[in-house]
């Protein structure tokens, strides 16, 4: 930035530069002076003369040009002024003025370097951070930052050296003097042009122009492994790296946005460095990076990174607004005001200049008076003298005479003059005429102008709003359909992924199904089985008793009862088998009258009869209202019902007809099928009364205990009307329970 000494940086060239190009066309000091909102005011020569003098009144010191006094050791071996680089294309009809400011970021605070506090050596204040605004053309400054109008390359460069020495530096592993801020050097060149007598300043705030540049120092990013950095140096380091990243985010996004032709946010507010020269990214000026590279080799990654960021920021490009003019003045009138007055100057010398407290005219006269005759002397010496008076007389009248000459010379001059400028004004009032008869019709058409070109801007405008809202709405729509493409080849992924899922589950369903299914047929198989012999040897032991009863009841008094002969008797017995307890009941249902199954409700009944089945004809018969018949249980019967009951007729071991009613109940299956649970099955059995029905009464000889037992259970109306239940656990009898005792249903 600043050089070695014999050899000057970039500020001490581009002051040289600036200085060089603008040498001849300075203006006096304070003609420009700078407001608090990022303007700058114009004042005139004596407004100005009368400041300085104000500003220069309390030092009483003579001030002299910087060029003249002793530069400072430390950078007078880095100024080395060259008369040939300066810019050829400068405006020579314009006055300039440069105005320097430095400043440092330093933890994300913006410091001025050349504010002058006072110094308190008891209770030192800590300097007051800068806060960033923006005024009216929508540029950023820093508000109330301390400008210095300077005049030399000398002066700017001295005015720097003392910002410098305020510079926050530290010592860390890896350099003894290292940066622990970003410094900004801004230089302000403001431009107003002269009047258009080419000698004064125009007073016009508006034809003001103020171009700035900005040399931006800044801190290198840092690695705390190799800087060894602790306590404040750790979050200084921390803080530059923040806002290093911060800037090439903003310079990536501003390169895809170029490259894609998006509209994305730039985030230039999340650090100070880039908020302040946002509007430079924007557009409104040009950006160049210097990147400084280490050779050595153990900075190798941390020089490929710079290299890279180097690589991008010069693939970004921003579209910079057309300069607008700055007056509509002739120009050259610097120089012909110039030459004006050294021809002025000129002719003076040669008159041996103006007489001093006469007017002009006088000189005038005098000239005329010396192209008259010369006047003889008027001495009298003698009283006899008639030739003087005579000579005189002679001479003055020739005077006369050629000043009555002169005189209608002068008038005849004046009339025909007068004349002449008569007839230039008629023709100049007739030209003025014509010119203006001409003007009108051009204003007139200029106005008509005017007017469509605005009406066509509007229009323009209009329609590139419509172009704009148009590709945003395009590229919203163009988002949103690759946003939907996405989704849908997503859901269809997870579509066909769900199908294949669903397809390998019911294969596994399928499988469990027909598994259980033919598990749970053989366990039915079996468990009906086993019902089957248990309630077989429990009818075979009730028919002993009642035969046996039945016996004690038509025997004769004194004959010992003997066992009837039954055709069972005469069968081969099946052995009787242990099996465990099934959780459904068997119920023999002895009644003597129609009555309705239990299972009749408000529930919707599948009533499943086999083809096979004997009409017994009897009033023994189940009756189900509002029940689906059936001879072969399908799916689609079963899913309109929730209770399911199927029909089965069997021969007794006495050779009667007994019908069986299996129940269960009827759900949905995860398949999407109908199952049945079996829950309880009920006998029916039509049997006939022994003898005349009539009661009977038992043999005298027995035990009133046994008796009272015997009879309670061989009367025939109670057989007739008491159903016998039987379940195991009873406390009425091994096998027996009384039907008005309510069975309670499992869970």
């Amino acid at each position: 930035m600043t050089g070695s000494p014999g050899d000057g940086g970039l500020l001490p060239r581009c002051l040289d530069m600036i200085f060089n190009s603008i040498s001849n066309f300075q203006a006096k000091r304070y003609v420009f002076k700078t407001d608090d909102r990022n303007g700058m005011d114009i004042q005139s020569n004596v407004d100005a003369l009368l400041e300085r003098q104000k500003r220069d009144a309390p030092t009483q010191i003579s001030r002299t040009p910087l060029n003249r006094q002793r530069i400072e050791p430390e950078f007078a071996d880095m100024i080395n002024i060259q008369d040939h680089c300066k810019v050829e294309e400068v405006d020579e009809d314009s006055v300039y003025s440069v105005f320097v400011s430095y400043i440092e970021i330093y933890n994300n605070y913006i410091y001025d370097l050349l504010e002058e506090t006072p110094i308190d050596p008891i209770k030192p204040k800590p300097p007051q951070s800068k806060n960033l605004r923006e005024d009216q053309n929508h540029n950023m400054y820093i508000a109330g930052c301390t400008e210095v109008e300077v005049k030399s390359t000398e002066e700017a460069f001295d005015v720097f050296w003392k910002g410098q020495k305020k510079r926050r530096i530290a010592n860390t592993q890896l350099n003894r003097e290292s940066s622990r801020s970003h410094s900004v050097f801004m230089i302000k060149l403001a431009q107003a042009p002269l009047d258009a007598d080419g000698d004064n300043v125009l007073q016009e705030k508006e034809q003001i122009t103020v171009s700035q540049l900005s040399l931006v120092d800044l801190a290198g990013s840092e690695r705390t492994n190799r800087t060894k950095a602790e306590g404040n140096r750790l979050r200084e380091a921390g803080n530059i790296n923040q806002s290093l990243m911060t800037l090439r985010t903003c310079i990536e996004i501003l390169r895809e946005n170029q490259i894609y032709g998006t509209n994305k946010m730039v985030p230039y507010r999340d650090s100070k460095l880039t908020h302040l020269f946002k509007n430079y990214f924007d557009g409104e000026g040009k950006v160049r990076m210097i990147v400084c590279v280490n050779p050595k080799a153990d900075d190798h990654e941390e020089s490929l990174q710079v290299m890279r960021f180097a690589e991008m920021t010069q693939e970004v490009e921003v579209a910079r607004p057309v300069d607008k003019p700055i007056c509509g003045l002739t120009p050259g009138r610097r120089y012909r005001n110039q030459a004006f007055k050294e021809e002025l100057s000129r002719r003076l010398e040669e008159r041996g200049g103006p007489v001093v407290g006469e007017p002009e005219e006088q000189s005038v006269m005098d000239v005329l008076i010396q192209s008259f005759p010369p006047i003889p002397s008027c001495e009298l010496l003698d009283l006899n003298d008639e030739h003087t008076l005579p000579r005189l007389i002679e001479v003055l009248e020739k005077r006369r005479r050629i000043r009555q000459m002169m005189t209608e010379e002068f008038n005849k001059n004046v009339s025909s003059f007068r004349a002449i400028l008569q007839d230039a004004n008629g023709a100049v009032s007739a030209k003025e005429n014509f010119v203006q008869g001409k003007m009108t019709e051009k204003d007139r058409l200029i106005t008509s102008q005017k007017s469509e070109l605005e009406r066509l801007e509007k229009k323009i405008k209009t329609l590139e709003y419509k172009i704009d809202i148009l590709e945003k709405t395009t590229t919203i729509y163009e988002d949103e359909k690759r946003a939907l493409q996405n989704d849908l080849e997503n859901q269809n992924q997870k579509l066909q992924r769900q199908l294949s899922d669903k397809r390998r589950m019911e294969v596994r369903l399928q499988g469990m199904a027909s598994e259980n299914a033919l598990k749970w047929e053989k366990e039915c198989e079996r468990r009906v089985a086993a019902k089957q012999l248990e309630m077989q040897n429990k009818l075979w032991v009730k028919d002993e008793k009642l035969k046996q009863l039945k016996a004690i009841v038509t025997e004769t008094k004194g004959e010992k009862p003997q066992r009837p002969s039954r055709e069972r008797d005469r069968e081969p017995k099946v052995p009787i088998r242990s099996i465990s307890p099934s959780p459904v009941t068997n119920v023999h249902l002895v009644h003597a009258r129609h009555r309705r199954s239990r299972s009749a409700g408000a529930e919707r009944w599948v009533d499943h009869k086999p083809p096979t089945n004997v009409e017994t004809e009897t009033v023994m018969q189940p009756h189900v209202p509002n029940a689906i018949k059936v001879a072969v249980a399908s799916e689609k019967a079963l899913a309109k019902c929730d209770k399911y009951m199927l029909t089965h007729q069997q021969l007794a071991s006495d050779g009667e007809i007994e019908t069986k009613l299996i129940k269960g109940d009827v759900f949905r299956t995860r398949g999407g099928g109908q199952a049945v649970q079996f829950t309880d099955v009920e006998t029916l059995r039509q049997e006939s009364p022994p003898g005349s029905g009539r009661k009977r009464k038992s043999s005298p000889t027995r035990q009133p205990q046994q008796e009272e037992t015997e009879s309670e259970w061989t009367d025939v109306e109670t057989r007739c009307s008491v159903a016998v239940e039987m379940r195991a656990g009873s406390n009425l009898g091994a096998g027996y329970q009384h039907h008005a005792i309510p069975k309670r249903r499992k869970p």
